[in-house]
């Protein structure tokens, strides 16, 4: 099995109060090849400036994974079967509540994703929903997570 990390890192500054509770929830994401994400808690859950609104939080990073790991799944999948994807959006939604042992949790998220064909063959609808069934059923992280992962694709013309 493959093992996959990141390196978290958070420092308190000079100016902040820790024992207090007034410090910044600001800290980096470091992946494996050198990319450095600024991340911070959620403003809907540690107020504002205690939080930084520029950075990913790991609510958006968990609804992010769902979408792209979906996302990817569904590009092969396409390619598998002879189509071309020419783009491909997700305006992916991830809900908090309480789930059933009643403790705050992600307990929804809805992929709602729009993709473009090119060439000369596209597929139906039935293929079309074949294929994000398909996606939602390969992919790692939503295999991972108790959530409902919802995938309702948006139907383009072409």
């Amino acid at each position: 099995m493959a093992i996959h990390g990141a390196k978290i890192h958070w420092w308190l500054t000079d100016e902040e109060s820790f024992a207090g509770n007034r410090y910044s929830r600001a800290h980096t994401w470091r992946f494996d090849g050198g990319t450095v994400v600024p991340a911070s808690s959620s403003p809907t859950v540690v107020p504002v400036p205690m939080s930084s609104v520029d950075a990913v939080d790991p609510e958006e990073a968990f609804v992010a994974s769902l979408s792209s790991c979906h996302m990817l799944w569904f590009l092969s999948v396409a390619a598998r079967r002879g189509f071309t994807v020419l783009d491909y959006m997700d305006e992916a939604r991830g809900t908090m509540g309480k789930n059933a042992a009643g403790k705050l949790a992600m307990v929804r998220v809805d992929l709602a994703p729009v993709v473009r064909f090119g060439g000369d063959e596209f597929p139906t609808v039935e293929e079309l929903e074949a294929m994000h069934h398909t996606a939602h059923e390969s992919c790692f992280i939503a295999n991972s997570v108790t959530a409902d992962v919802v995938c309702t694709p948006i139907h383009s013309s072409h």
